[in-house]
């Protein structure tokens, strides 16, 4: 796009369906890896993708040709198919939609990724349930509690 710029920094997270315990410890890091691979190839940029057995955080740059929806939902059919080839024994999807995505500013980068890169410690104190309703209330969301663990 001619004459467009932009810095979009969002913070995504989104679990596995039915928030299963599905990405085993001999594959976060390739999954990761690779969900930062399919965002290069989409011409955004991972700074960290880390998770635990049942979900992902992705701190990316968005490209001005890209909505946020679109890089999720590519992310997902991509880095599912091949999952699926890399592990075929594996039973693994991933939920509907995303759970979350936050805008962050460049002057919360290095906070985001620390927080990103501490999921497991953080995991071991705090649910993924406890740590989605308090990215919801940090970041202003109200929702209707009955509708986000379907």
């Amino acid at each position: 796009m001619a004459h467009t710029c932009s810095k979009l920094l969002v913070h995504i997270v989104f679990s596995t369906k039915g928030r299963r315990p599905a990405i085993g410890a001999n594959m976060k890091a390739e999954v990761c890896a690779y969900l930062g691979a399919i965002v290069r190839e989409m011409k955004g940029a991972a700074l960290i993708a880390n998770g635990t057995d049942d979900h992902i955080h992705l701190l990316m740059r968005v490209p001005a040709v890209h909505a946020v929806a679109e890089m999720v939902r590519l992310l997902k059919a991509d880095s599912s198919k091949w999952i699926h080839q890399r592990w075929p024994d594996q039973e693994f999807g991933w939920q509907t939609g995303y759970g979350v995505a936050f805008t962050v500013s460049e002057s919360n980068v290095l906070a985001v990724s620390k927080y990103i890169a501490e999921q497991e410690a953080h995991h071991q104190k705090r649910s993924l349930q406890d740590e989605f309703r308090e990215l919801l209330k940090k970041n202003g969301i109200v929702v209707d509690e009955q509708y986000l663990w379907d």
